[in-house]
């Protein structure tokens, strides 16, 4: 799998009319998106997978991520041999832990030590009938020990909601060989007023998650920068204004030693597939 330049992460791909991300998957491989990253938080995910694998020729789908509290190893590997076969080798395993709060709603107490938990899954896919190999999965990883695991045990690393100055501590982490493929979310707007009413209840709702919020106390932002959702921090985590604009964060993100940045396009209506605003990166971009 070549997983390099800028891809494109999407929800509406993901929990969309599976018609419509379709034609939509289709078009952004013609766009020049190699690598087409979904998320998991419940659902038949193999499905949405094999709809874009299907609907596509050559590019990447990839987890972002496969929340692993809601698949069992041998499942999984038993739906990635299968897609595989039928589709070549182009489904990236991500796999991620997920957060304390959405898994102990449904189950109280059940979220607890995430790092023992991904390396059980992990030992359950390569123990499978049908191993995953470790280089077709990532693993989503923000802190030192996840990071370490990642360089161990896949191919490299997915972290979400971050910045470039996290992304250059992953890199140092990680070491020169595993991949790095950061998000960077963005938003194409005509200024500060318009990206703010797109995003601020979008990234609030990230920063009530500890796994997140604990990251960016780490990263130097303060509890404070984290309740207010302050314009520092919205300016760090979310790349807002022209087309340029996101493609210089892109670049800021490879500079700082990521392989592969995915972008995930805002839109006013979060359930829209944001195809204009895809279409006016990718030409800013060729």
């Amino acid at each position: 799998m070549n997983i390099s330049g800028v891809g494109i992460w999407s929800a509406p791909l993901r929990y969309g009319d599976q018609g419509e991300a379709a034609e939509a998957a289709a078009e952004l491989e013609e766009l020049g998106f190699g690598t087409l990253w979904i998320p998991d938080v419940g659902g038949r995910v193999f499905d949405a997978v094999g709809n874009l694998l299907a609907a596509t020729r050559q590019a990447v789908i990839a987890t972002g991520i496969l929340n692993l509290w809601m698949h069992t190893p041998a499942d999984v590997a038993a739906s990635y041999a299968s897609l595989t076969a039928a589709h070549g080798d182009r489904f990236l395993l991500g796999i991620g832990v997920s957060h304390a709060p959405l898994i102990d709603s449904r189950d109280p107490g059940r979220y607890r030590q995430p790092l023992q938990a991904m390396t059980t899954f992990l030992d359950g896919l390569d123990a499978a009938e049908t191993p995953v190999a470790a280089d077709a999965r990532v693993l989503a990883a923000l802190g030192p020990k996840m990071l370490d695991l990642a360089a161990t045990r896949s191919r490299g690393a997915h972290p979400y909601l971050t910045t470039p100055e996290h992304t250059r501590f992953a890199r140092e982490q990680l070491g020169a060989g595993p991949l790095l493929a950061p998000e960077q979310t963005a938003i194409l707007c005509s200024g500060r007023d318009e990206a703010r009413e797109i995003g601020t209840a979008w990234l609030a709702s990230y920063l009530a998650l500890p796994n997140y919020a604990n990251n960016l106390l780490r990263s130097g932002f303060t509890a404070d920068d984290i309740a207010d959702v302050s314009d520092r921090l919205f300016d760090a985590l979310i790349a807002w204004g022209s087309p340029e604009a996101v493609i210089k964060r892109i670049t800021e993100h490879r500079e700082a030693g990521a392989d592969h940045v995915c972008v995930q396009l805002l839109d006013a209506d979060p359930r829209a597939f944001p195809r204009e605003q895809w279409r006016r990166l990718a030409a800013a971009l060729s």
